[in-house]
């Protein structure tokens, strides 16, 4: 069973850290299952279809065409169906980003396969592909497999680990010439999110997280002094961003966005199960609250009963200590 890895975006050399992890993962997967990664290069990462197979692509094929400029849905979901159809019967796994939950249901409907949203794992187990996601607002996780020979996987961003980049190393690459009708959507404006200097949220190491029980605006001070010290970001609940304390970009959660860093540190943060849903496979989630039956101790690796008040300057103090700040 071949894997296909649907790829858009990056630096003009190097594929995006979403397909470099897609790559890494598929890569895996293929030593198990017995067939090749192909990588799909649509629109502008077609310049980044070397770095693909350095990534671990066997073969890349290349699909780039002036309706990709914009990242109009129906014209992506076209043009990997366009490299699906030449990839036979596959594993397809698409980037969980704002195109690719638009992408990956359009292009499941066009090869009839199964579609499984919001995966953090996919594993070969019995001779087929089952994957893993979170339910009931990250209650519980549920495996499922697809029925049909193809199958569409959307990945959480960080639920799969690159490969180191292998340079040199040898596949093929091939330009498809397809004829894609003019997409439906028209920009009319690009604006640039603001990151303050910091990463951007889905992709940050650490995230700082604040909520509720941080009683205003000004705590999210020490949370972006916090983060710039360790190279996260900062994130919030729904409930301070609905208070008005910080932007809605720094939302996570349910109807926020979905993050995996490798440490999490929620503060004040009750652990609503919509909030829990867009955090919960952080590798390790520190949560500090003073209320000793928050909700977020259920999910948290190392709890902090106490004012954050009373936590926060002393841990502040210990990484400007560390950092030598």
């Amino acid at each position: 069973m071949n894997i296909v890895v649907i790829g858009w975006g990056g630096d003009g050399h190097a594929p995006s850290a979403a397909v470099r992890e897609l790559l890494g993962g598929a890569r895996r997967l293929a030593q198990q299952s017995g067939g090749q990664v192909i990588g799909a290069a649509l629109g502008g990462a077609a310049k980044a279809a070397t770095g693909m197979i350095e990534y671990g692509a066997d073969r890349v094929l290349i699909v780039d065409h002036p309706a990709l400029a914009e990242l109009d849905a129906e014209a992506y979901a076209a043009a990997a169906h366009v490299v699906c159809d030449q990839a036979g019967d596959a594993l397809v796994l698409v980037p969980g980003d704002r195109l690719g939950w638009e992408v990956a249901p359009r292009l499941a409907h066009r090869l009839a396969a199964g579609l499984v949203t919001d995966c953090l794992a996919v594993d070969w187990e019995g001779g087929r592909f089952v994957m893993t996601k979170p339910v009931y607002g990250g209650k519980a996780m549920a495996k499922l497999a697809a029925r049909t020979a193809t199958q569409v996987a959307l990945v959480r961003a960080r639920a799969m680990e690159p490969l180191e980049p292998q340079t040199g190393r040898a596949g093929d690459v091939e330009a498809l010439n397809v004829n894609l009708s003019p997409g439906r959507v028209k920009l009319l404006e690009r604006k640039q999110e603001e990151t303050q200097g910091q990463v951007r949220l889905e992709d940050a190491p650490v995230v700082v997280s604040g909520g509720r029980g941080l009683g205003g605006p000004e705590p999210f001070r020490m949370l972006e002094e916090i983060a710039q010290l360790v190279g996260g970001a900062v994130g919030a609940s729904l409930a301070a961003v609905d208070a008005g304390w910080i932007s809605p970009q720094h939302q996570v959660g349910q109807t926020g966005k979905s993050v995996a860093p490798d440490l999490y540190i929620a503060v004040g943060i009750s652990g609503a199960s919509q909030h829990v849903a867009g955090m919960s496979n952080s590798k390790t989630i520190v949560a500090i609250n003073k209320d000793p039956e928050a909700p977020i101790f259920r999910v948290a690796h190392i709890g902090v009963v106490g004012d954050y008040k009373e936590v926060l300057p002393a841990f502040v103090a210990e990484l400007r200590k560390i950092k030598g700040a």
